[in-house]
């Protein structure tokens, strides 16, 4: 057994994100993936959060991706660069004008260049005008995002330095288990 911490965090107006800037030296791009299929999602969630212990979509179905995908509201921002998905931040509605980051990471290969700051800023912009792109939702009043232990070294730090606050905490055990990878034993600091 381990001991996880999960963080949740918050920002409760537009004005709370602290963006920061596009890392120069990079064709990078940030695209709507407006049509996105359960396969280019499922290889977007076992690539970057392989190295994470994401495990909780594995066993989903092509059926329950694909519904899961459809809801109302959902948006998937992919960073590309030079033409290789880099990363992405996918962002879920919910009630009361909430919106959860759900996901959001990098490919392990593109870790450490400055992407990950901006690709967070870009999206929780993006959480902040959803109702403007779907207007039978309602308007913003809160995004979230969840971290835990598991997650990357400076995951809590990057969504704090965005303006994320905590707003709560929990500890729990769970079974130790191996990260599946985008295959086994690849990780972010291995090539």
């Amino acid at each position: 057994m381990i001991t996880v911490t999960t963080w949740h965090l918050e920002q409760t107006s537009a004005e709370d994100l602290r963006p920061a800037p596009a890392p120069a030296g990079l064709d990078l791009r940030l695209v709507l993936a407006d049509r996105i299929g359960p396969e280019f999602a499922r290889f977007l969630y076992t690539a970057v959060g392989g190295p994470w212990h994401w495990t909780d979509r594995l066993p989903w179905t092509y059926r329950e991706w694909h519904d899961w995908l459809a809801q109302d509201g959902l948006e998937t921002w992919v960073a590309w660069v030079s033409g290789s998905p880099a990363g992405y931040i996918q962002l879920e509605p919910r009630p009361e004008g909430e919106v959860e980051v759900i996901y959001f990471g990098l490919l392990p290969g593109f870790i450490g260049r400055g992407l990950g700051g901006h690709l967070l800023s870009h999206g929780t912009a993006r959480a902040w005008d959803l109702a403007d792109r779907h207007p039978a939702r309602e308007a913003t009043r809160r995004v979230t995002v969840h971290t835990c232990s598991l997650d990357g070294p400076a995951a809590l730090r990057g969504y704090e330095s965005r303006g994320f606050r905590r707003f709560r905490t929990e500890t729990a055990e769970q079974q130790a288990a191996p990260t599946p990878g985008p295959w086994p034993g690849a990780g972010p600091y291995t090539t």
